[in-house]
């Protein structure tokens, strides 16, 4: 939600309307009325934009210029294998610079699944590094190392698995890691590891030895005494401090401008601690196609980077942001996915600081026919992509999952980090907002609205006008003055509400929230020791730190119903702005010398919006005493978010690039665990055409979170403001994701039990499909509804590709057969929304369709039987109560559905689980089916009917008909 425009040439507070009203800028604080005025007549600017000067390029940010001026090739490090300990589970060696003389510890280590994880540390810091706490789920188990080799020149060490070592290398140090005679991946084999080691400023020290400065040489003797590459050839020069000042002095002498202070715009950066960026690349043998490291609005295969910036992962707050570049958003997940046919790998950069990621390829550039050429012509060049991960701080800490499957490395991602929480099914549902609903009278009559036009929908959303003053956990004492008695109406029709709770807290002291906050001293410090304020929604506020795990359980317990008056089992949350979103901070975020007890922001930023909605989805849970499941949205997410709800791709436009971005921006999200992704329906910022509005609602019916949103500025929108025909074109796509429920469900359940992305790219499930590995404009839903959203303005046709050689796909529409691997052209109109099921699959779906997702809980299921040219399919069927922790005590029904030989079976897939449901089977229609002369139904009790059934020879389509079986039992049917 942003409506900034920002300029710092502007003083003082910096935010205006971009439509020119100010009426809402009023209600930010009644005492900054007369500086809003003054800013919008002096800095006023009416575009609506990215203003791409309020972000660092990497040429701005001091620590990506200097990393990235380093030339490959002249690594000064090597490993001195003397230092070199093998246990059973690690192995350590020493580094050493020799430029400076300083060390680093290298730590080896073989995981559990396929895993091997990489850290080198200072070995002697100045202080403690960072280390990302929090992030995995525990501490990684890990597999016995062997010794395979040594020599001067290195060692080789067994990984176990398809006879895979890792090769170390002394000089230049490197790893090589191997599979039989094939790199999988290499490291430093660029040599652009490069660690800027902590230390004293010049001005801290004299660098003339005299008694008075003894014990600053007994500091630097302590850093440096174990840098020494030769012990016996250096032992003098160790001895010696003033050699090892005249190297630091010459090291300070050098130093470039923002190694210890550092200055954007009006922001100064005091960086106490001094330069401590670190970086390393790898080399990817093979691999032309990398993928993942969100949030970025680009195409799905990354890009190269050598003509422009590298990738950034900074989460900020941007307003209306570009498409096609590599600027940060909102979140930053560092984990990278190389494909090519035969292997997937896995890199999970684990650090939460600012992050640059360069990409270069050996391919970059040529075209199809160059590469044919190469080919024709034998050329030996083998494909390789190199990536470069630069770091401001913190330390080298990396996970590289070997695959070799996509789905491999979807487990050993979630074996670190965890699976995507499994939401109830409500959430799965379509979601109504805007920002913002008036009050409680506006929430009814667009509640009512649904109704009378026939839509489904099971949350409405209030946006921050929702509370009193922008003070959260609070609501307009007039507008919403009796917030039980709204959410109550909801509840009786089975829906659910969502009210925005930002991390910015109004620095106010008639305000209970932020005199908790600050008598506990749980906000955030300045760099001088008091507490950090910034401008934001409600003006000046201060900011929680919930890295601290006091404050996290402190804001937990604020969501217990007799601390969050007004609410109720319904109502669930949204946390926007938590980047943290800073109006008046450097980049419209927080300054990096902010604190976080005796971490500086800069350590810690993109763990931010993790621990924010970490904490409130642990407030839902308390206050169900562990029984409800969570919903909780956020814009800001780290490595690890999947665990804790649902992110959305922030404040889009209503323009039909934005529409598109939509589904690579998901895609890129999936591959790297968070799977609960959609976009704003409709376009956050500006009003869309009555044909864009129709097509983004058919797109978002088919992307995990399907939510509606709009800007507070734009004209109402609600689905049937746009005349009969818009309103029964959106209602239809409403309700086809309506019907699909019980498999969009069952695809929660399975993301939940193995990290597998729900919303996925082609190449997945056809890994050794070229044509597949580049395509981002249609997606699979699990492995067997594939998707191809009209997102072409005035479009009256669109080209799939169906994948799959031996493969077909029926269109869920007209039931017609097509073969895979082939670009198919759909001829489609307005109402088209191109989905096809794939042969040997079984999708149950409801297709009585009522008023929200619980209404629906009895009703029947329809199931939908596409059979493959060997005439055979499997699918599954799940079900539990939708909304509580039960099914971690097994009270589910989960089946496994099967057609072979002409039978067509529910089986049970956990027999020890304990579920009832009132739903049956109410129809069976199976495609790509023969005629048969008689189908018999076989219930487990030993009963035996005959099925009623209707045949379309014309399209290969059987229609069985009230076969009545309860849906949580075994059955057969029989054609014969």
């Amino acid at each position: 939600m942003r409506i900034l425009l920002f300029n710092d040439l502007c003083c003082g507070l910096k935010w205006a309307e971009p439509s020119g009203s100010i009426t809402k800028m009023a209600t930010f604080t009644e005492r900054m009325a007369p500086v809003l005025v003054l800013w919008l007549a002096v800095c006023f600017s009416g575009t609506w934009a990215v203003d791409r000067g309020n972000f660092k390029t990497c040429d701005q940010s001091a620590f990506c210029k200097r990393q990235r001026a380093l030339k490959p090739g002249e690594s000064p490090y090597r490993a001195l294998l003397e230092t070199m300990e093998l246990t059973n589970t690690r192995l350590t060696l020493q580094l050493i610079n020799d430029n400076n003389k300083v060390r680093l510890l290298l730590e080896l280590y073989r995981l559990q699944g396929n895993i091997t994880r990489v850290k080198i540390n200072e070995l002697k810091p100045l202080k403690p590094r960072y280390e990302v706490p929090d992030v995995l789920v525990r501490e990684p188990p890990t597999e016995p190392l062997s010794l395979l080799s040594q020599d001067e020149n290195g060692v080789v060490l067994s990984l176990g698995a398809e006879s895979q070592r890792v090769i170390v290398s002394v000089r230049p140090f490197r790893l090589d890691i191997m599979e039989g005679r094939d790199v999988l991946m290499s490291l430093n084999s660029r040599g652009l590891l490069a660690f800027e080691h902590l230390r004293m400023r010049k001005d801290t020290f004299s660098y003339k030895v005299t008694s008075t400065v003894a014990s600053v040489w007994d500091n630097i003797k302590r850093v440096f005494s174990s840098s020494q590459a030769d012990p016996e050839a250096e032992k003098k020069e160790e001895a010696d401090p003033a050699n090892q000042a005249e190297t630091a002095k010459e090291e300070d002498e050098k130093a470039e401008d923002g190694m210890w202070e550092e200055t954007f715009k009006s922001h100064s950066d005091s960086k106490p601690s001094g330069p401590s960026s670190i970086s390393l690349d790898f080399s990817l043998p093979g691999v032309e196609h990398v993928y993942g490291i969100p949030e970025h609005a680009d195409t799905l295969r990354l890009k190269t980077t050598d003509n422009g910036d590298p990738y950034r992962l900074y989460n900020l707050d941007v307003f209306q942001y570009e498409l096609y570049n590599p600027m940060a958003l909102y979140g930053a997940v560092p984990v990278m996915l190389a494909h090519n046919a035969q292997r997937t790998t896995g890199i999970f950069w684990l650090n939460a600081a600012e992050t640059w990621v360069d990409i270069s390829s050996n391919t970059a550039g040529k075209t199809v026919f160059g590469k044919m050429l190469d080919y024709v012509q034998g050329s030996s060049e083998t494909p390789q992509t190199d990536v470069r991960w630069i770091s401001e701080s913190g330390i080298i800490d990396v996970f590289i999952m070997l695959g070799p499957t996509p789905k491999d490395v979807f487990s050993q991602y979630a074996s670190l980090t965890g699976t995507q929480s499994f939401p109830p099914l409500s959430a799965v549902g379509y979601h109504q907002c805007r920002w913002n609903y008036n009050d409680q009278e506006d929430v009814q009559a667009v509640d009512a609205g649904f109704d009378e036009h026939d839509i489904p929908y099971d949350f409405i959303w209030l946006d921050i006008e929702h509370t009193d003053g922008k003070r959260y956990f609070t609501w307009d004492p007039h507008k919403f003055a009796t917030p039980k008695e709204m959410l109550q109406g909801l509840s009786d029709k089975k829906r659910q509400m969502v009210a925005i709770v930002d991390p910015h807290i109004k620095v106010d002291s008639n305000y209970k929230i932020h005199n908790e906050i600050r008598n506990r001293g749980f906000y955030i410090k300045n760099k001088d020791g008091g507490d950090y304020e910034g401008w934001c929604w409600p003006g000046s506020a201060g900011y929680p730190d919930f890295t601290r795990t006091d404050m996290r359980e402190w804001w937990a317990s604020m969501f217990a119903y007799d601390q969050y008056e007004g609410s109720m089992e319904n109502l669930y949350t949204w946390n926007d702005m938590n980047e943290p979103s800073v109006f008046n901070g450097p980049e419209v975020t927080m300054h990096k010398d902010a604190m976080h007890g005796v971490w500086e922001h800069r350590d810690v930023h993109n763990l931010y919006g993790f621990y924010v909605q970490m904490a409130t989805a642990e407030g839902q849970i308390q206050r169900s005493g562990g029984v409800e499941r969570p919903f909780v949205l956020t814009r800001a997410f780290f490595a690890g978010s999947q665990r804790y709800g649902a992110v959305w791709t922030g404040d889009n436009a209503a323009e039909w690039d934005h529409l598109k971005i939509s589904i690579p921006m998901c895609l890129s999200l999936g591959l790297v665990g968070i799977s609960f992704c959609g976009a704003d329906v409709g376009g956050f910022f500006k009003s869309p055409s009555t044909e864009l509005l129709v097509r983004w609602y058919q797109t978002g019916a088919y992307q995990p979170f399907f939510r509606a949103h709009a800007h507070l500025d734009t004209p109402r929108r609600e689905p049937w403001l746009f005349g009969p025909e818009n309103t029964a074109l959106i209602r239809e796509a409403v309700r086809q994701r309506y019907t699909l429920l019980p498999y969009w469900y069952q695809q929660f359940y399975q993301a939940h039990r193995t990290g597998e992305p729900i919303m996925r790219p082609l190449w997945v499930e056809y890994p050794q499909d070229p044509a597949t590995f580049a395509l981002d404009d249609e997606f699979l839903i699990g492995r067997d509804l594939l998707v191809h959203p009209v997102t072409e303005e005035g479009a009256r046709g669109v080209t799939a590709y169906l994948p799959g050689k031996d493969e077909v796909w029926f269109d869920v529409h007209t039931f017609q057969k097509h073969n895979g691997a082939q670009n198919l052209y759909i001829p489609v109109t307005i109402s088209s929304i191109p989905v096809f099921q794939r042969g040997g699959s079984i999708i149950p779906r409801k297709n009585r369709v009522r008023r929200s997702s619980s209404c629906m809980t009895h009703d029947p299921y329809t199931l939908y039987v596409a059979l493959n040219p060997q005439r055979t399919a499997e699918g599954e069927l799940y079900i539990d109560d939708g909304h509580t922790f039960n099914y971690d005590k097994k009270e589910f029904i989960h089946r496994r559905l099967s057609f072979a030989n002409n039978i067509l079976s529910s089986v049970d897939l956990v027999p020890d689980a304990q579920f009832s449901t009132r739903s049956w089977i109410e129809r069976i229609v199976i495609l790509g089916a023969s005629k048969p002369s008689k189908v018999t139904l076989k219930t487990a009790d030993g009963q035996e009917s005959q099925l009623e059934f209707d045949f379309d020879a014309s399209m290969s389509v059987l229609t069985l008909r009230k076969p009545g079986m309860n849906a949580g039992l075994d059955w057969n049917v029989v054609l014969q």
